[in-house]
């Protein structure tokens, strides 16, 4: 069976960042973890993707924003293009604007912590 997938937007390389918990608690959870920031490199060993177009995989599980709502908005349509089950939209990262955009674009946002949510289900089989 697969495992789910989930891209991390504003994945930082900063452990410390909760961008960066985030990436390590899916892949606890079981998830394949696609970080996505728009300067590249490395977050928590795993290769970070420009932007969500360039995931090779698709749609995706869930998707889980950890940058500011004003950036979220330009970023609404690729993650719209991409699919996704689930936006996560994490403290910061959420507006009524975002959220009315999501819904209009066909997405499924959820407004909580999705580092907390990945946790509290544990691992996947």
């Amino acid at each position: 069976m697969a495992k789910p997938t989930v891209a991390v937007i504003g994945a930082s390389s900063n452990p410390a960042k909760f961008s960066a918990q985030s990436v390590r608690a899916h892949a606890e959870c079981g998830y394949e973890v696609f970080p996505v920031n728009p300067r590249g490199g490395e977050a928590e060993g795993r290769r970070v993707y420009r932007a969500i177009g360039e995931v090779p995989a698709g749609p995706l599980d869930r998707v889980t924003m950890y940058v500011p709502p004003e950036v979220g908005l330009t970023l609404i349509d690729a993650i719209a293009e991409k699919g996704c089950r689930e936006l996560w939209l994490n403290p910061g990262a959420e507006s009524d604007e975002l959220v009315e955009l999501a819904r209009q674009r066909g997405l499924n946002p959820i407004v909580a912590c999705s580092l907390v949510d990945c946790r509290s289900r544990g691992a996947h089989d």
